[in-house]
């Protein structure tokens, strides 16, 4: 085990498009004292959560001031306890999610060759003893929500 966080992601949505209808997120995540902000593009398949990801430490009370005073809102939060484990370089989250309960999360970050990250992902689990159909392509938030 590398690790363990406890997250809380607060999701904000755009005053000039809906990011639900759009499949885009805008995320703030406090983790020991630290936030990042995040920006999620589209879903990039139609099997996995790959995504164009941008994110960039911030300060979290100027953060949500400028979010704020564009127009932005608060649309979510999540609330999770993560263990996280390296397998080469493959991480590895065991997520405890308040109100939804346990989840694994793999994730391989690639700027380029989607396909073939996509495969070796998809390797690790069934090497592990998981399905490809066994995967879930929605996020914490919109379990939340429904």
């Amino acid at each position: 085990k590398v690790r363990t966080e406890d997250h809380v992601d607060v999701y904000y949505n755009s005053p000039h498009r809906d990011f639900a209808k759009t499949d885009e997120a805008l995320r703030l995540r406090s983790v020991d004292g630290g936030t990042r902000m995040t920006y999620k593009g589209k879903k990039l398949d139609e099997v996995s959560k790959m995504r164009e990801e941008f994110e960039t430490p911030v300060d979290g009370v100027a953060a949500r001031g400028i979010i704020n005073a564009l127009g932005f809102f608060e649309s979510g939060v999540v609330k999770k306890t993560r263990d996280i484990y390296k397998y080469d370089d493959i991480t590895i989250c065991f997520d405890n999610v308040e109100g939804l309960g346990e989840f694994v999360e793999v994730e391989l970050v690639a700027d380029s060759d989607v396909q073939g990250h996509r495969e070796k992902l998809f390797g690790f689990l069934e090497m592990i003893g998981s399905k490809k159909e066994d995967s879930i392509r929605t996020s914490y938030l919109e379990m939340l929500m429904d």
